[in-house]
């Protein structure tokens, strides 16, 4: 499954909501799509044709509906756009990013017991490397 397609905000919005719950017709992605902000049929059918023809979602037909799911997994395409916004924003360094919401307060307690994890998790991995 490939991660690296370019996709749209608005694109985004209908694959989240098939990420979320799948396989489902357009009426129903249509549906779910407008307990957010009204869609228009003909503007959600043009971006699932769209996300058909870039291979992030299929289809299947049954009777006399399309049945659609993701093909791109929401795991990898969060890991190559997080990793494209730090190379191009940040040179490929994550601490800018991570300081410049700490400055502005925008980290939670949660997010830095989160990342406290991560770290020591990565530096007991790392360590044991150099011990090898």
């Amino acid at each position: 499954m490939q991660s690296s397609v370019d996709i749209s905000n608005a694109e985004f919005e209908v694959l989240d909501v098939l990420w979320k719950k799948h396989p489902a017709t357009a009426n129903e992605i249509i549906e779910r799509l407008n307990l957010k902000k009204q869609w228009h049929d003909k503007t959600v059918k043009t971006l699932l044709n769209r996300l058909v023809k870039k291979e992030a979602i299929g289809f299947e037909k049954e009777k006399r509906c399309y049945l659609y799911h993701p093909i791109v997994e929401r795991e990898a395409y969060t890991q190559s756009e997080s990793q494209s916004l730090i190379e191009r924003m940040f040179s490929g360094r994550v601490s800018p990013l991570i300081a410049g919401f700490a400055k502005h307060k925008n980290l939670e307690k949660d997010d830095i017991d989160e990342l406290k994890q991560i770290i020591s998790a990565w530096e007991q991995e790392n360590q044991e490397k150099e011990n090898d």
